[in-house]
Order: structure tokens, then C-alpha cells, then sequence
């Protein structure tokens, strides 16, 4: 069930340079539920992401989040308030191992004293992570360097996570691991903004959709609502 708007864009236009990316879009994700965005490439969806996080700047429309106007505020000041973006690839420490990289990203995040129990919570959610503490990450496969980016993020509470392509690189029996652990925090309470290449996996998980193409929201709705539709939705052919 949807809690009240953690999440609100409004009218919200982006660019790059010359180039419009996104034209007034609007939509909300729910205290504790999760929104599946969804598109062909270059629809715009990664641009919301950027843009949600303080990546790219808002060039009119307006951006809150747990009630806090964050239309302009700098990336680093709303990921202190608790909104964490995932971004697409791999991010870890080539020269470090598995564990030292846990270590660092979950002692700055949650303190020494926590850390030891974020690790264990990082093996039980990704167990090959475990297998692999002493080994350092360059030497790690994409698909693990993955998964150990993610374990860096998923592990520590958040607000609101702002997952892009999610599965990206990951072998299927590793998109089934990543997206058991992202149950998981869905379930703590972590709301959800999930941008997935695998419509499937985002529509299991979410409570809404919203479409996008050429930069506009073409639906936003049930998932049972789109699911009939997606096909022409995504292709952009029918806008509503």
C-alpha cells in the first residue's frame, strides 16, 4: 500500500546544454512503496534520476522530498537527507578487497561500531560477496564488481533508493540475488524508484508506473492498468 508522496516532481524540464531531456514532468513515489519507471532508451528516464539526485539541474518545474523543497539544492546536501542514487555500472575500489570496500563505504556511513553487523547483513543478502571477502574487487568478474557496488548501498538504510538498471551486467542467477536483497529493503521500508531494461523485474516489484517517452509522461498508473498496454506505451505511440 502507498504511504503519502516521499517523492514529488512537478512539471519538472531538464537539459543538456541546447538539448531538452525531459518536458514537464510530473510523478511521486509513496512513503514505503516502490515506482517502476519504465521506456525505450533515451526516453528520459535516467535523466529523471539525475535530476532527482542533484546530478542535473532543473530548468523549470519543481522537486520534494519528505516535504523538503529540493528543486536546487547540491547532490551531496539530498543524499544526507537520505536519498541514495544507484547508478548504472560498477563503483568500488579495484586495488581493495571485497571486505576493505564494505568496510569503507559502511564506516562512513553508519560508524565503526556498526560495521560489523552491516557485513554480516552484506554476506547474508549476497552470499558470493562472502565467499569472495579476502579477494580484491578488480579481480571480481562485472557481474560481482556489481553486486558489490550495490551491497555498498543496499546494506545501509535509506529513505528513498534510486536504482538505474539495476541488473545491468549481471548474470540471471545474480539479477535473481540483487533483486531478493532489494525485496528485502523494500520490505524494511525503503521506498523505491527503479529504472529496469527488464520491464518484468520493476513491474513485480511495483506498486505504480509511470511511462515515459521523448521526455513526456505518457502514463502514470496501476500496474495492472499498463500492463495490457506496455508495449505501445513504451514505443510511444499512445499518449495519454
Amino acid at each position: 500500500m502507498s504511504g503519502p508522496p516521499l517523492l514529488e516532481l512537478e512539471g519538472v524540464s531538464a537539459s543538456y546544454g541546447p538539448y531538452r531531456a525531459l518536458f514537464d514532468v510530473s510523478l511521486s513515489v509513496g512513503a514505503g512503496s516502490a515506482l517502476a519507471l519504465v521506456g525505450v532508451n533515451g526516453a528520459g528516464k535516467s535523466t529523471v534520476a539525475r535530476v532527482v539526485s542533484g546530478l542535473v539541474p532543473v530548468t523549470s518545474g519543481r522537486i520534494r522530498f519528505d516535504g523538503v523543497d529540493i528543486t536546487r539544492r547540491p547532490a551531496y546536501e539530498i543524499a544526507r537527507m537520505g536519498l541514495t542514487h544507484v547508478t548504472e555500472g560498477r563503483s568500488v575500489f579495484s586495488s581493495l578487497t571485497v571486505e576493505e570496500n564494505l568496510t569503507l563505504s559502511f564506516r562512513q556511513a553508519l560508524g565503526r561500531r556498526e560495521v560489523p553487523a552491516a557485513l554480516e547483513r552484506a554476506y547474508g543478502a549476497f552470499p558470493r560477496l562472502g565467499q569472495r571477502r579476502a579477494q580484491s574487487a578488480g579481480t571480481l568478474s562485472g557481474g560481482e564488481q556489481r553486486m558489490l557496488a550495490l551491497a555498498r548501498v543496499l546494506v545501509v538504510r535509506q529513505k528513498l533508493l534510486v536504482v538505474d538498471e539495476l541488473s545491468f551486467g549481471l548474470a540471471p542467477v545474480m539479477v535473481d540475488e540483487v533483486y531478493a536483497a532489494l525485496g528485502q529493503v523494500l520490505s524494511a521500508g525503503t521506498s523505491l524508484l527503479i529504472i529496469e531494461q527488464h520491464v518484468d523485474r520493476a513491474l513485480h516489484f511495483a506498486d505504480a508506473v509511470v511511462v515515459l517517452s521523448k521526455g513526456r509522461v505518457v502514463y502514470d498508473g496501476t500496474v495492472e492498468g499498463a500492463e495490457s498496454r506496455l508495449s505501445e506505451l513504451v514505443l510511444g505511440r499512445v499518449e495519454q
